[in-house]
């Protein structure tokens, strides 16, 4: 009787898979992950590149909401496009040589009067409650915010304060000036972000002080939030992919 001679060229049942295979199904996926990173992180940092421009805080006169030295991100955007609540930068040759950072409180038509027997400006007679105001001003300077007056904004102009209302030299000093007011053709952008220190670091949000009065002070935010998020992932994913096929590779000497 004749016997059939066991097959032993083929892969035994239940043995892994080829190796080499294995290999490059997995650098496939590393590459795949790698390229993945890479679109995230650059194009969450060209996006901000486009739209956004850092500027450095000169003085205190926003605290608490930025501090002197902090530095901002800040969306370039028309003046005609930002509104009541919005912290823009801007730069007014009749205010100085410096680049500014401050507060709307009135826009084109707007009639700003300060104050009433709380201490509340209000705006086209409607009051408003600024909770982003420094309530522990600096000792020994003069509050200006104490001064009263009546400013109505002409059309394409700006009306702005300082969050720091005893430490701001703001549209309150330049009354005598078209109501205080600087153009809307003056304004570098909208601030949207505080980058720098660390321990500043995040989204200024907006403001619902300005919500009574309807219209502008809408959120009109940009795309920072998700370019950043994109590029933490990116960089992560690049991290974690670059980790993981180092680890591989040494698993493999180990096991050689």
């Amino acid at each position: 009787m004749s016997s059939l001679a066991a097959d032993t060229t083929g892969p035994a049942a239940g043995s892994p898979p080829d190796r080499p295979a294995a290999r490059r199904a997995g650098a496939v996926a590393q590459g795949v992950a790698l390229a993945l990173g890479l679109v995230l992180l650059l194009g969450g940092f060209g996006l901000i590149a486009v739209d956004y421009r850092p500027y450095t805080v000169p003085t205190g006169s926003m605290e608490p909401t930025v501090a002197a030295n902090d530095k901002v991100l800040a969306r370039k955007v028309g003046g005609a496009a930002v509104g009541r609540g919005d912290v823009v930068v801007f730069h007014d040759r009749t205010w100085g040589t410096e680049t500014m950072v401050k507060r709307v409180i009135g826009i084109g038509g707007d009639t700003v009067v300060c104050c009433d027997a709380q201490g509340h400006l209000s705006v086209n007679g409607s009051p408003i409650d600024e909770p982003y105001l420094n309530r522990n001003p600096l000792q020994g300077v003069t509050p200006l915010a104490s001064t009263s007056f009546t400013a109505t904004v002409p059309t394409g102009r700006l009306f702005v304060l300082g969050d720091n209302r005893v430490g701001s030299q703001d549209s309150r000093v330049h009354l005598d000036q078209l109501a205080g007011t600087v153009a809307t053709t003056d304004v570098l952008g909208r601030v949207e972000a505080t980058v720098w220190p660390v321990a500043r670091t995040g989204m200024l949000g907006r403001t619902a002080a300005f919500d009574a009065l309807g219209g502008a002070g809408d959120d009109r935010s940009g795309p920072l939030e998700p370019a950043a998020y994109a590029m933490l992932a990116g960089a992560a994913l690049i991290v974690l992919t670059s980790l993981a096929g180092s680890l591989a590779g040494l698993a493999r000497r180990l096991r050689g």
